[in-house]
């Protein structure tokens, strides 16, 4: 198979899954919307959601016009094309997400009038939607320019870094809104007035749920849509020189070949009446664990019909299994069936203090595993590829096992995306005062959600560390450094600032949370004392004000940080030298993994010890335990939801702003060395 007919054939099952897209898309839709109420609700939701991101997009646009002039001006027309596509896909693949989550909600809410595993596949199927788009918009935008290009690989990296910088405005931006609404609702409605979640009493209720969809659907899909891509960017720079130029090709055969197993097994996704946590892990574990069987059977049969080494597919087999075995161990974290959340969950008889001691210390705790595994699958590929006998190959190998580990992404964000609906459709039943069974079986998804989240936010993690790596390796080679001294003048001090950055870019992430979430709870209390029988059910509050403060917060706040990831390692690299921002590209890698995993697993598990508490245990609802846990969920809401997640694509997009400029650096304006 020759390198046009790889690219010719990726880009064929790149259109079958945008047909897939389509098809599922129709699917979704066409369930009914339930009650009059109901329909009201979601669409109070739909348009906070719509807003939000027309605003966001808005601003994008003028930001990716700019970057693109410059990008024309100092380096080609070519990158700064690759920019604008990589910008537009992921735009576009966020907005779909988002588009079909917000009118499955309501839908999910009226299957699961009617049963679980109706309620269930149709959550399933939206989030299928969001997961097939991105593989299939990143797959295709990729493809189309390396035909483009007449296959110059350094040309398409421009199109990571579009992706990159929409990822990261959209997480963060996302994140902010999600959160300010998130626990300014908590804080008044369950901590102040006990109020139960997602009554339709608390103003902040409607912009609780539009947080849930433009920060974990749009946001997540942003995120691993640059993850997708730049993994294969990466992996194809280092693969020029190996196996004849064949190294460039496989990537691109590996994500098509993961985006048909990951279509086939979105279908097996179903559960019974009364399943239990356990049960819906496993319909949700049979999809991942058969695509993932499946992608290696096809993986066999591309190195067997491409003549590249057979250690590549083992490399291959050794991400799967990686992305599984950090799967395993966050769910292990987070999940309130396991011991470390109902730590947790006991912590919180004595307060909130001692919860948040315990929450932290199992979030810290929780590092080791991912890193072990990490740590081994970087061994373990260089050694496979040095096997190989192939110059470089050591290094690409790090890269593909990258490539493998995202191969069934397709499927891995479906069960991510989910999440963000089922917890919708419970806040509509909330809201519509449908019977206690359907609230029942929306909170067994919506619980299922909270620890497919949380698995999801591990996997990208991973994945992260393992693309930016590659990216980090890829940049060294184009700026022409043979080898890095790690005792080099200007090494230490850029390793040592590249170590601080994640730490400066989470304090201004939870700051903004902090900041929104101060405006929101003063409107909810000024409506609870102002607004005649507001509290009593006898008149409604007004949403779109709390809507609106969570919209313009986010906008605003989510400037700088943004700001940040793509000035420092420019500023680094044309003052300091490639050297230089080569330690710092090292520094942020391993600080921002270890504090990425810390905050998003201590999240995920304060939330869930609250559910298990809500389940009846250490007193339950009401309790002192209760309340405690509230608190705890609620300083967690920015760890796993904004800072957490955001800091896998800020060490990505640093990588990738300096792959795209490696050329320009130098040895630096201010470097005397």
């Amino acid at each position: 198979m020759t390198g046009n007919t790889a690219i010719v054939f990726a880009l064929g099952i790149a259109l079958l899954g945008i047909v897939f897209v389509v098809v599922q898309l129709r699917s979704v839709l066409r369930h009914d919307t339930g009650t009059d109420q109901m329909r009201e609700i979601a669409d109070a939701i739909q348009e906070g959601a719509a807003a939000f991101l027309q605003r966001e997009y808005t601003l994008l646009s003028a930001f990716v016009a700019v970057v693109a002039v410059v990008i024309a001006v100092f380096l080609n027309w070519q990158t700064a094309l690759a920019f604008v596509v990589g910008a537009v896909a992921s735009g576009a693949a966020g907005y779909l997400g988002m588009y079909v989550a917000v009118r499955a909600n309501v839908r999910t809410t009226a299957a699961a009038q009617r049963s679980l595993d109706e309620g269930l596949r149709v959550a399933f199927g939206s989030g299928s939607v969001m997961g097939m788009a991105v593989v299939s918009f990143s797959l295709l935008g990729m493809t189309l320019l390396y035909l483009l290009f007449d296959g110059n690989i350094q040309y398409v990296t421009g199109f990571g870094f579009g992706a990159s910088s929409i990822a990261l405005f959209a997480r963060v931006g996302g994140g902010i809104y999600t959160k300010a609404a998130d626990v300014g609702a908590d804080l008044v409605g369950k901590v102040e007035f006990g109020i139960p979640e997602d009554d339709p009493r608390n103003p902040a209720v409607i912009a609780d749920n539009v947080g849930d969809n433009v920060g974990d659907v749009a946001g997540m899909g942003a995120d691993l849509f640059e993850s997708y891509s730049g993994s294969i960017i990466a992996a194809a720079t280092l693969g020029a020189f190996v196996a004849d130029g064949a190294g460039i090709v496989l990537p691109f055969l590996v994500a098509g070949v993961g985006l048909i197993a990951s279509l086939i097994g979105a279908f097996l996704v179903h559960a019974k009446e009364g399943a239990s946590l356990g049960d819906l892990l496993k319909s949700l574990h049979r999809a991942i664990y058969g695509a993932s069987i499946l992608v290696l059977v096809f993986v066999a049969i591309v190195v067997a019909l491409t003549g590249i080494p057979w250690a590549f597919f083992a490399v291959i087999l050794l991400g799967l299994l990686a992305g599984i075995g950090i799967g395993y161990f966050t769910e292990h974290y987070t999940s309130y069936t396991e011991k470390p959340t109902q730590s947790i969950a006991e912590a919180a008889q004595t307060g909130s203090a001692t919860l948040i001691i315990q929450g932290l210390a199992v979030g810290m705790q929780s590092t080791m595993a991912p890193v072990l595994i990490i740590g081994a699958t970087i061994l373990a590929a260089v050694a496979l590829g040095a096997s190989t006998g192939v110059s470089g190959a050591g290094l690409y190998a790090v890269a593909l096992a990258g490539v493998g580990m995202l191969s069934t992404l397709g499927v891995t964000l479906a069960t991510d995306a989910y999440g963000p609906v089922a917890d919708n459709a419970g806040g509509i039943a909330e809201m519509s005062e449908l019977e206690p069974e359907v609230r029942e079986r929306t909170d067994a998804l919506d619980s299922l959600g909270n620890t497919t989240a949380a698995t999801g936010k591990g996997f990208a993690i991973g994945s992260a560390v393992l693309t930016a790596l590659a990216l980090l390796a890829a940049f060294v080679a184009a700026a022409g450094l043979e080898t890095i001294d790690l005792l080099g003048p200007t090494i230490i001090p850029g390793l040592i600032v590249g170590a601080m950055l994640p730490f400066l870019f989470s304090a201004m992430t939870m700051t903004a949370v902090g900041k929104a979430a101060h405006a929101i709870v003063i409107e909810v209390r000024r409506q609870f004392h102002e607004i005649p029988g507001l509290l009593d059910g006898h008149a409604k509050p007004d949403y779109k004000a709390a809507v609106a403060i969570s919209t313009q917060s986010a906008l605003r706040e989510m400037v700088l940080p943004g700001a940040l990831a793509v000035l420092v390692p420019l500023a680094i690299g044309f003052l300091l030298g490639a050297e230089a921002l080569a330690g710092m590209l090292i520094g942020a890698i391993a600080s921002g993994f270890m504090l990425a995993v810390m905050m998003a697993n201590s999240g995920g598990a304060w939330d869930n010890a609250k559910k298990w508490i809500e389940t009846g245990q250490f007193g339950g609802k009401g309790s002192l335990a209760h309340k405690a846990s509230v608190v705890g969920d609620t300083v967690g809401d920015p760890f796993k939801d904004t800072s957490g997640p955001a800091l896998n694509i800020l060490i990505k997009l640093m990588s990738i702003v300096s792959l795209v400029f490696a050329g320009a650096f130098g040895s630096g304006l201010l470097n005397i060395f």
